[in-house]
């Protein structure tokens, strides 16, 4: 059986927003579509109000009604979508990476119900995003219409196969053109004590960093010759280059290492944290 693709849902605009998503992307990949709502849990307050009695059964209920109505809402327009639901009571980032073992794309919004105005990433994206094992989707309101155009950042470094494989496969599969996107911000060094030169020719840095994108991408090339590949190399912080294609995009592709390093540096790198905080398209966060 194809693996699902599994969404988060709360109830919250956001979270109703990537079921939409996560519909459709079930849809171009064929793959049955699984919705998991975490139920609420009793927090009592100051005076340690006791759990009202029969508490678990109207959250579950409630749960229950509203996967429901998410559950219609994906299949809107795609009646040979297959969707199945999940209550968990273990929290919801939890829940979700347990979901997420067997998927191979977890979606969710970028915000939660509950989730202030000004914080762009909820606490659940963030927490999935940093430890899921497949790659994580989060949605913010998507593009109004589709430009045929998916951006994935490229650092040159080995460890991003696993990155460049989602990217070509989704535009395959989208028949979209693939927007490769190096940016550099110091000429690169050959060793880990190697000191940057203090001055340096921007323009032929610029070309040999086009150079390292060309030889990545090249095996790739011969790999999907049907996805249309433009290589954009540009001198900027990788955030901020990534996070202004996705103004023309209709998804943006990043990589996240994850492991014991990883999580001793808070989760996220800054690239991927400046993405998903300013991007304005889909983010795909993919580990490696």
């Amino acid at each position: 059986m194809t693996q699902p693709i599994v969404v988060g849902f709360d109830g919250s605009a956001p979270s109703l927003q990537a079921v939409s998503w996560a519909g459709q992307e079930a849809m171009i990949r064929d793959a049955p579509l699984h919705l998991v709502h975490a139920t609420e849990r009793w927090t009592p307050d100051a005076l340690l109000v006791p759990e009202p009695a029969g508490w678990e059964i109207e959250a579950e209920a409630a749960a229950g009604q509203q996967l429901q109505q998410a559950a219609i809402h994906a299949r809107a327009g795609r009646p040979r979508l297959t969707v199945t639901t999940e209550i968990v009571s273990i929290g919801a980032a939890e829940g979700l990476l347990r979901a997420a073992e067997g998927a191979q794309l977890l979606v969710v919004g970028n915000r939660g119900r509950g989730g202030f105005a000004e914080l762009l990433l909820g606490s659940v994206s963030r927490q999935v995003a940093t430890r899921a094992p497949c790659p994580v989707a989060v949605i913010r309101q998507p593009p109004a219409r589709d430009s045929g155009v998916i951006v994935v950042g490229v650092t040159g470094r080995p460890g991003q196969e696993s990155l460049l494989d989602f990217a070509f496969h989704e535009a395959a599969l989208r028949r979209a053109v693939l927007r490769a996107v190096h940016a550099w911000t110091h000429p690169g060094t050959v060793t880990p004590w190697t000191v940057d030169p203090p001055v340096y020719d921007i323009e032929a840095v610029g070309q040999d960093e086009a150079l390292l994108l060309a030889q990545v991408l090249a095996g790739w090339r011969e790999k999907f010759p049907d996805v249309e590949l433009v290589q954009h190399v540009v001198h900027a912080h990788p955030g901020k280059a990534l996070a202004e294609a996705s103004a023309e995009a209709d998804l943006v592709v990043v990589g996240a290492s994850h492991g014991p390093a990883r999580a001793l540096l808070g989760g996220l790198g800054g690239t991927v944290h400046a993405v998903l905080h300013h991007a304005r398209a889909p983010v795909v966060v993919v580990p490696h």
